[in-house]
């Protein structure tokens, strides 16, 4: 079973092709023109033991709202595209992960229900050219667009780099954990309605 995805998307103010494959060995190529997303992206990655490869251009003489939020967008999408009908998934995941002074949670279900718990805090607005206020709309747009629940929260912290890479590798671990195949369910649909 491959469980591999290639997306693009182009609007007036992104055009971003991503390719992710669920089954690999955490190998990244990502060109965003926003640094320290391309940052956690590669973290994201790495700790999910995904390949994903990403390039994006977007309209950042404005801001980097749109970029990180798109890439967010075809992420989740792709990610949905490639579990597929999610048979034979753990479905559930959940990690708490430090980063020097910084612990991050996150917990996961690939329900087929798109939301996010956010309680994550940060101590300056910047960081590099992105507003911290992204970290959230990237993880709003990934778990909208792939149909998952996701929690993540803030347990400790004071730098804003460690709070947001704990974040990321946090919710990486979480999805590592959810969509593994668990060879117990044999191909079983993990819910008892028998659809996710």
């Amino acid at each position: 079973m491959s469980r591999v995805a290639q997306l693009t998307r182009t609007t007036a103010e992104t055009d971003i092709t991503l390719r992710l494959s669920l089954d690999g060995s955490g190998r990244s190529a990502v060109s965003t023109g926003v640094g320290f997303f391309d940052h956690m992206l590669t973290a994201l990655a790495r700790h999910g033991g995904f390949d994903l490869d990403v390039k994006a251009s977007g309209d950042l003489h404005i801001d980097s709202h749109h970029t990180v939020e798109d890439v967010g967008i075809v992420l989740g999408q792709a990610m949905r595209e490639a579990l597929g009908d999610k048979r034979g998934i753990a479905r559930f995941g959940h990690a708490v992960v430090p980063m020097d002074e910084a612990l991050a949670e996150a917990s996961v279900d690939v329900s087929g229900r798109a939301l996010l718990v956010w309680d994550v805090v940060f101590e300056r607005p910047m960081l590099g050219s992105m507003d911290t206020q992204l970290v959230e709309e990237f993880f709003r747009a990934l778990a909208g667009n792939a149909l998952v629940t996701l929690h993540v929260g803030r347990r400790a912290g004071s730098n804003a780099h460690h709070v947001a890479e704990a974040c990321f590798k946090a919710v990486a671990r979480a999805l590592r954990m959810a969509v593994a195949i668990d060879p117990r369910l044999d191909g079983a649909i993990p819910s008892t309605k028998g659809a996710l």
